[in-house]
């Protein structure tokens, strides 16, 4: 077999068929985006921009690719650059997920965050920020989805004879979402041409501008919305929007329930754009009342999500799952098991398992138990006392680093019984008589407020 580069993996993705989700009486089949080599659709784009830079003479060989993106560009960018010997700065808005910030680092792209809380024409903007930081790099190439004709003319020309040769050349409907909106007009260029009764249907996160735009000619201000990678809070440039006949607004709530839907039914871990996707494409489905074949996209693999979409103390935290109602001060405590209990350890475990076990769920104190009874507490500073200068002693149990001095309270205990814990310095242990139910932090308070729905 010839060698090949990764970068010839791209595109000839894979399409299923959903056979465990209530379509009505439609087909629904995904066209899995999540097999290209970095894990997205946007591969495609990010080879496509690029080679079109390198033909028209615009980036030169080892030179610099500046660009904007809240999603999967930057690793398709990041993956490409990196096998073709290009400099790569991305300038992404802080909602990113942190694996995929990680996964860019890790191919050696330069990853500048920026605020997602500030519209287009504000500095700190993503795009303008981008265009801001071309500018002052010398001999930079600005590749600029948004308005690069490379961006749809790749899903022109591979995503879209895909699906129509797949689908054995019956198409009646598609589900998109926008971002830059190469992927919605590149198949629209392409099916109106081929198959112009292929409606178009629009998946847009509440809080994005283009479900209004696509009814009523005109938008507002947008609002917020937890959905990475679509969604806009004004119309991109090359938006096609000519074939859309049906626009759903998708909830962060709809899109997040969908996607692990989609995991518990079919198997499949896809993100959150593709999350809003399914709901869309369901939705449709189930008002037809005859038969259609429909596709839409698994954009990109729910593996960058973990720690958001498929955490469920994230989730938690956004006011997106409710925890049941233990009443007091139980509902205060953070679960991390999927049985409900809290993260503990026994005092005769070696502390270098219990530090791999606060590592792995990102706290700071475990309670120590034994027979379910709290014994004690350990947290950093007591491992660090216990590990300076002398590594070889993480072989030692708990019992040798923990505090037996704890403070704990009833369920039935007051707030005010709480905010006295935390003046004294201490993390709150809640025991209902000696059966230990879980510790609350200030931090685990702050959320919790947080979560608290606002007076109108």
């Amino acid at each position: 077999m010839q060698d090949q580069s990764v970068l010839s993996l791209i595109g000839n993705t894979p399409l299923v068929k959903v056979g465990n989700l209530d379509t009505g009486v439609c087909e629904l089949y995904l066209k899995l985006e999540s097999h290209n080599p970095g894990g997205s659709i946007k591969d495609r784009v990010a080879l496509a921009m690029i080679e079109a830079a390198e033909r028209e003479g615009k980036l030169a060989p080892g030179g610099t690719i500046i660009e904007a993106t809240a999603g999967n560009t930057g690793l398709g960018l990041a993956l490409v650059a990196a096998q073709k010997g290009y400099r790569l700065t991305l300038v992404v808005p802080d909602k990113m997920s942190r694996e995929k910030i990680l996964h860019l680092q890790a191919l050696g792209a330069n990853v500048v965050l920026t605020r997602s809380d500030v519209g287009k024409g504000h500095p700190e903007y993503y795009q303008d920020l981008a265009a801001r930081l071309a500018d002052e790099t010398p001999g930079a190439y600005y590749i600029d989805q948004f308005n690069n004709p490379a961006n749809p003319r790749a899903h022109e020309t591979t995503t879209a004879p895909e699906i129509w040769n797949q689908l054995g050349h019956e198409v009646d409907a598609i589900v998109v979402g926008v971002g830059s909106s190469g992927t919605l007009t590149g198949l629209s260029r392409f099916f109106r041409a081929k198959s112009p009764a292929t409606e178009f249907v629009l998946a847009d996160p509440v809080g994005s501008v283009l479900a209004d735009y696509v009814e009523t000619g005109r938008y507002g201000a947008a609002g917020s919305w937890l959905i990475e990678g679509i969604g806009e809070d004004f119309i991109p440039p090359q938006a096609d929007l000519g074939l859309v006949r049906h626009a759903y607004r998708i909830s962060d709530q709809e899109s997040f329930d969908a996607a692990r839907d989609l995991l518990r039914a079919e198997g499949i871990l896809a993100g959150s754009s593709s999350g809003a996707l399914l709901a869309a494409a369901l939705r449709y489905c189930r008002a037809q009342t005859t038969p259609k074949k429909v596709v839409t996209l698994v954009c990109d693999s729910g593996n960058k999500y973990l720690s958001k979409m498929y955490n469920d103390d994230w989730l938690v935290d956004q006011g997106l799952l409710r925890l049941p109602q233990l009443g007091g001060l139980t509902d205060l405590i953070v679960r991390r098991h999927e049985d409900g209990s809290t993260v503990s350890c026994h005092p005769d475990e070696a502390l270098s398992a219990v530090y791999q076990r606060m590592r792995l769920h990102d706290i700071s104190q475990l309670p120590v138990l034994r027979d379910d009874k709290v014994v004690g507490i350990l947290d950093e500073w007591d491992l660090l006392l216990s590990v300076h200068g002398e590594p070889e002693n993480f072989r030692q149990t708990v019992q040798s680093a923990m505090s037996s001095q704890v403070v704990t309270l009833s369920p039935a205990a007051s707030l005010q019984d709480l905010l006295h814990v935390f003046n004294d310095g201490h993390v709150a242990l809640i025991v209902d008589g000696e059966r230990y139910l879980g510790l609350i932090t200030q931090a685990d308070l702050l959320a919790f407020w947080r979560r608290q729905p606002r007076a109108a």
